[in-house]
C-alpha cells in the first residue's frame, strides 16, 4: 500500500520487466544474432530483472527477427551465467515468449514437450480497435476470443501461464489517430481474466495515451466495484510507448493510480516489428503506423529505474550495472558496424536496382534522396506488378532509412537521458552521484 506520509501516494516497491530482446529489437531493421541476444538477456538478469521477454513464436517468414527462438530459449535455459536463476531451473526469474496465434502457441507447446522445459509465460493480444486487431492478428475479435480461450487452457495444461494483452486502450494508429473507449478496454480485461489469463498487459503500443486518461483508466481497473476480484495490481502490468514524449509521465500517472508492475526497454527502443531487415524487404506486419517508427519505443529502462529509485521506490535493480549495460547496448549493439554497413549497402542496392556508388552517396549528403527514390521507383516498377504508389513508399522508406543509419552510424539513436546526464542529485541516490 502507498505510504501517504511521503507526499505522493507511491508504492514502496515495483516490479519492472525488461523486454528489450523482444520488443526492443523487433523494430530495428537489423538481425541480431543469437549470441548477442543471449548476452543481453544474461546481463539484464544479472542486473536484477526478474522477468524478461525472450522472443516470439510467430512465423519466421513474416518475423525473421525471431527465427532463432528455439535456439535462444535453449541457450538461455542452459546458460552457465544465469541458467540457475531461471524459474524453470529452480530460480525466481520468469521468461516470456509471444504467441499471437494458435500455431505459435503450438510451437511453444512442442518446444516444451521436446525439451521438458520452456517459457514460464506465453502472451496473446487483443486490440479494442477491431481494425488494429485485424491487422495485428489476421482474425476477427470474436474468433480470437474463442482461440485464446483454447490456447490459455492448453498453456495451463502444459504448465505454462498466459498473459493477455489489451492494446489500443487510449487510441489506435490505424486509419488515422482514432480515439478509443476506455470502458471497452476494461471489459476486455475482465474477459481475458475470466477466460483464465494469469495477468493483463495493459498496453499503449504506439504512444496514444496521456497522463490524465492513464490515471483515469487504472483507477477504473483497480476499482472493486468495476473489476471485482480482478481489482488488484498483481493482475495488471503497465506497458507504455513514448512516441509523443509522454511515456514517463504516463508511468508516473500509473504509479499514482496504484500500479506497481511495469515493462521497459533499454535506450527506449521498441515498437511495430520491422518490415525491412538489413536492406531487404520481409513480411513484417505491414506499413509502419508512424513514419518515424524508430521513435515509438517504450520508456527507457535506464530512465524509469532511476526515476523510481530517486523517488524512494525499490526496484531491486543494480543501477551501476544497469547503466553499464545501457552504455554497452547504446555503443555496441545499436552501432552500425563496418560488416553490417557493407551488407546493408549491398542489399539496398539490390532492392532498389541502383548502383552501389549512388547508394553510398547518401553517406555524404541526403540531398539526392528524392531523386534516388524516383529513380528506384522507376527501375523497380519496370519488373513489378505492385502499384506504383506502394513501390514509391517502399523505396522512400528503404532509402530514407539508409540515409539515417549512415548519418547516425547506428541502427537507432539511444533515447535514454540518464546515459547522457547521469543519475539526478536525489538523496536516495547519493551513493551513486559522481
Amino acid at each position: 500500500m502507498p505510504d501517504k506520509d511521503r507526499g505522493m501516494a507511491l508504492p514502496r516497491k515495483v516490479e519492472i520487466g525488461d523486454i528489450t530482446v523482444r520488443d526492443g529489437l523487433q523494430v530495428l531493421e537489423h538481425y541480431f544474432p543469437v549470441r548477442e541476444k543471449l548476452q543481453l538477456l544474461e546481463d539484464l538478469i544479472l542486473a536484477g530483472f526478474k522477468h524478461v521477454e525472450v522472443s516470439n513464436f510467430g512465423h519466421p517468414k513474416y518475423l525473421p527477427q525471431f527465427k532463432d527462438v528455439e535456439e535462444l530459449l535453449t541457450r538461455l535455459l542452459n546458460s552457465e551465467r544465469v541458467g540457475s536463476r531461471l524459474k524453470q531451473n529452480g530460480g525466481d526469474v520468469t521468461i516470456c515468449t509471444i504467441t499471437i496465434n494458435e500455431k505459435a502457441v503450438q510451437r511453444a507447446l512442442d518446444y516444451k514437450a521436446k525439451h521438458g522445459t520452456g517459457p514460464d509465460y506465453l502472451l496473446q493480444m487483443v486490440s479494442t480497435d477491431e481494425a488494429h486487431h485485424k491487422v495485428n492478428s489476421g482474425m476477427s475479435l470474436g474468433d480470437y476470443w474463442e482461440m485464446t480461450e483454447r490456447c490459455t487452457k492448453m498453456a495451463h495444461e502444459a504448465g505454462m501461464k498466459m498473459c493477455g494483452t489489451v492494446s489500443t486502450i487510449w487510441g489506435s494508429p490505424i486509419e488515422g489517430n482514432r480515439i478509443t473507449d476506455l470502458n471497452k478496454a476494461v471489459e476486455f480485461s475482465k474477459t481475458y481474466l475470466d477466460l483464465g489469463a494469469d495477468y493483463i498487459e495493459q498496453a499503449d503500443h504506439d504512444g496514444s495515451a496521456d497522463p490524465a486518461r492513464v490515471y483515469q483508466y487504472f483507477r477504473m481497473i483497480l476499482d472493486k466495484s468495476i473489476m471485482g476480484k480482478w481489482a488488484d495490481p498483481k493482475y495488471h502490468l503497465a506497458h507504455f510507448h513514448t512516441s509523443r514524449g509522454m511515456g514517463m509521465a504516463n508511468y508516473l500517472a500509473a504509479l499514482l493510480a496504484g500500479m506497481n508492475r511495469f515493462e521497459t526497454t533499454l535506450s527506449s527502443t521498441g515498437g511495430q516489428p520491422a518490415n525491412i531487415i538489413d536492406g531487404t524487404f520481409i513480411g513484417g506486419t505491414g506499413r509502419y503506423y508512424h513514419f518515424e517508427h524508430l521513435f515509438s519505443g517504450l520508456v527507457s529502462t535506464e530512465d524509469f529505474v532511476v526515476m523510481c529509485e530517486a523517488m524512494g521506490i525499490d526496484t531491486g535493480i543494480n543501477i551501476p550495472r544497469l547503466l553499464e549495460l545501457g552504455r554497452l547496448f547504446r555503443d555496441d549493439f545499436l552501432r552500425l558496424k563496418p560488416q553490417d554497413k557493407k551488407i546493408l549497402l549491398e542489399n539496398v542496392a539490390r532492392s532498389t536496382q541502383l548502383s552501389l556508388g549512388k547508394i553510398k552517396s547518401l553517406e555524404e549528403s541526403d540531398d539526392s534522396l528524392s531523386s534516388l527514390v524516383d529513380e528506384a521507383t522507376k527501375k523497380v516498377s519496370a519488373f513489378s506488378d505492385e502499384p506504383v504508389e506502394r513501390i514509391y513508399g517502399n523505396m522512400q522508406g528503404l532509402l530514407s532509412g539508409l540515409a539515417k543509419y549512415l548519418k547516425w552510424r547506428a541502427w537507432a539513436p539511444s533515447r535514454s537521458e540518464t546515459l547522457l546526464s547521469g543519475v539526478p542529485p536525489s538523496p536516495n541516490l547519493k551513493d551513486l552521484i559522481e
